[in-house]
């Protein structure tokens, strides 16, 4: 590490964090001046239970309030303009994202055409975003993708079948509330995919080439509570100790990669994710100790220490790095995640899939150098180890 390289740091997220934290939504509405407030969630919340709790806190807050349902997995472009249009004609004036990655991307990109106009396309990038977004309160319910407390979006074009993201410190929650208790619905197989996506960020930002030392922190603490504790948030369901360890995970991975990148693994993962509306947890897994292996002759050092993050013993940088790599592959095959041919991935797509990995905005990132050839040969590899 550079000790003199100049680095920014900014969290424009307050976090409250603890079982039943929820009960503090009607005074951060008040604190907000929320009168009217559109709730923005997806149809597995509601079957789930997990909304009344919320709709009931927001009645006794004494203000008005409207639900917006329709958010997909993989959230697509025309769900932010309908969710964006449905808070325009309420005329709300704050939103509350109650679910996991989908609905609380969702919400911050319905944020910004409200409040800026045109098509969520036209904010692609870093430096679009020009005045403030309406105000978000997130309520996450997987422990996952730590959308919560990042300032980014990523957003599915569904004419393109291809994601893109928008990032800029105006779009995120103005507060978060993390509370353990909301991820106990979680069946053991989105627990995985979740809990594997958190690992990814926590890896991904601690080894790309902006990673910074706060950031870096940030991960190494989400690496190792995620790796005691993922296996038995999968097998024990009502553990809250291991919920409460994936959460916290969680929103340090999210915290850590939103204040450096993530890199290769996430652009093939999005890649797969809008050409096949795959679940984006598991790309992330699959793909994670391919590119792990790949990029190892340019950040040993760094996942030797990953190593020592998940409580890998080691007598050398070599010996260190490996054993992250077998370790993290043998976490995804005791959580049985899927392999990668089980996502139906067709080989007369792989040059495409190469193709838009490499114009990814993270690719840049990467520790090792990627192009189209890179990821084409990556993509191969993962193709023929079979499913």
């Amino acid at each position: 590490m550079n000790i003199l390289k100049s680095f920014s740091f900014e969290l424009p997220t307050r976090i409250e964090y603890g079982v039943g934290i929820c009960s503090k939504l009607a005074d951060e509405l008040k604190k907000l001046g929320a009168k009217r407030i559109l709730i923005v969630t997806d149809k597995g919340i509601i079957k789930a239970g997990l909304l009344e709790g919320i709709i009931n806190i927001i009645k006794d807050a004494g203000v008005d309030w409207e639900v917006f349902d329709e958010v997909e997995p993989n959230p697509k472009d025309y769900n932010v303009q309908k969710g964006a249009e449905k808070a325009q004609q309420f005329k709300a004036d704050t939103l509350v994202a109650v679910g996991g990655g989908s609905p609380i991307d969702c919400a911050k990109a319905m944020g910004v055409v409200v409040t800026h106009g045109g098509q969520i396309r036209d904010y692609e990038g870093y430096d679009r975003i020009t005045k403030e977004v309406l105000p978000l309160i997130a309520i996450p319910t997987t422990a996952g993708t730590g959308s919560e407390v990042t300032f980014s979006s990523v957003i599915t074009d569904s004419r393109e079948k291809h994601k893109f993201g928008i990032k800029n410190p105006k779009i995120a929650a103005n507060v978060a509330l993390v509370d353990p208790a909301l991820t106990v619905t979680m069946p053991p197989k989105l627990t995985a995919s979740t809990g594997m996506d958190a690992l990814t960020h926590a890896i991904e930002g601690y080894t790309a080439k902006v990673a910074e030392p706060l950031a870096d922190a940030a991960a190494l603490h989400s690496i190792k509570l995620i790796t005691k504790y993922l296996r038995t948030a999968v097998i024990e369901p009502d553990n809250m100790e291991a919920r409460g360890g994936m959460l916290l995970g969680n929103l340090l991975g999210g915290i850590a990669f939103s204040h450096s990148d993530v890199a290769a693994v996430h652009c093939m993962a999005e890649a797969l994710g809008g050409k096949y509306d795959a679940a984006h947890g598991e790309c992330n897994a699959i793909i994670l100790p391919e590119i792990m292996e790949f990029n190892m002759n340019y950040c040993r050092e760094r996942y030797a220490i990953v190593a020592s993050a998940m409580g890998i013993v080691y007598d050398d940088v070599e010996e260190g790095a490996r054993k992250a790599v077998a370790s993290i592959k043998k976490l995804a095959e005791d959580i049985n995640l899927p392999t990668f041919k089980c996502l139906g991935v067709m080989e007369d797509d792989l040059e495409e899939l190469a193709h838009l990995s490499a114009i990814n905005l993270s690719n840049d990132d990467n520790p090792r150098p990627m192009g189209k050839e890179e990821y084409l040969e990556v993509f191969r590899r993962l193709f023929e180890k079979g499913c």
